[in-house]
Formats: C-alpha cells, sequence, structure tokens
C-alpha cells in the first residue's frame, strides 16, 4: 500500500498492517521534518506531488521491494501540503520472516521513493525565503 496524504501520518495504521503471524520483524522508517538544512534555520516545509503519478510509481517500488527481500508486507506513506518541524513527512513499514531482510528493504524503499517519486519539497527559512530542495528545474516555477 502506498498513498500521498495531506492529513499527518497515523504510525498505528501502517504498523498494524504489517503485523502477521509469518512475519519475525517489522521495521519502520519516519522521515521528520527538521529545523535545519545546510546551516539555514528551517522554519516548515511543504510537499507538492503529482498524485497518479506518485502513487502509481510508489506502488510500484513496494512490489519490487516484496520481491527483492522476499517481504510479507510493504507499506509506505507520504504526506503532501504544509508541514512543521517535527511532524512525520514520510513512513515506511516492512515485515519479513528475519530482520536483516526489513532493514535492508526500509532503506531500499525510502532510497527510491526519494530517487523515482515526483514529489517536490519546498523549504521556508527563519530569515523568510524559501527555496524548492533537489529540484534544479524548479526554482521560480510552481508545480
Amino acid at each position: 500500500m502506498f498513498c500521498l496524504t495531506s492529513e499527518p501520518i497515523d504510525p498505528t495504521t501502517l504498523r498494524d498492517a504489517a503485523n502477521n503471524p509469518h512475519a519475525g520483524a517489522v521495521s519502520i522508517f519516519e522521515g521528520l521534518v527538521r529545523n535545519h538544512h545546510q546551516g539555514r534555520k528551517v522554519l516548515r516545509l511543504e510537499y507538492e506531488a503529482h498524485g497518479p503519478v506518485a502513487e502509481k510509481e510508489g506502488r510500484i517500488i513496494l512490489r519490487e521491494a516484496i520481491e527483492k527481500f522476499d517481504l510479507d508486507y510493504a507499506g509506505a506513506i507520504h504526506r503532501t501540503g504544509s508541514l512543521e518541524i517535527g511532524e512525520c513527512a514520510v513512513m515506511v513499514v516492512v515485515s519479513a520472516p528475519h530482520r536483516r531482510e526489513t532493514f535492508d528493504a526500509c532503506r531500499f524503499v525510502i532510497d527510491e521513493v526519494k530517487r523515482r517519486l515526483p514529489i517536490w519539497k519546498k523549504e521556508f527559512y527563519t530569515d523568510g525565503s524559501s527555496e524548492w530542495v533537489g529540484c534544479e528545474g524548479c526554482r521560480g516555477k510552481q508545480h
């Protein structure tokens, strides 16, 4: 299950979905909004996404992880909209018979989500400025 949401992420939803009697391990990755980036003080973030494309590609990534790491379950949720410091921006949950696969799968999923999904992050700084991060074509443009 992969989805985008403008609502705060409820960690129990994905955690409960990953729970099954075959799984000996569940790994969870939570990406949180931090208060700094490259020496600048961050006030908040905004995420924009091309929803249908991001959700379709997100499901493909999860299927790839299930096959590659022999997982029982893989799920991820990514926020859109405005997020404050400390909020969860993305969550990945995977389960498998053994822990090694879950650790490796969590890293694979989050790395692929960041690399392949059309999701853009704009940072707002305490000095009043803002900047699109990791999106060279975004400067001065809206999505």
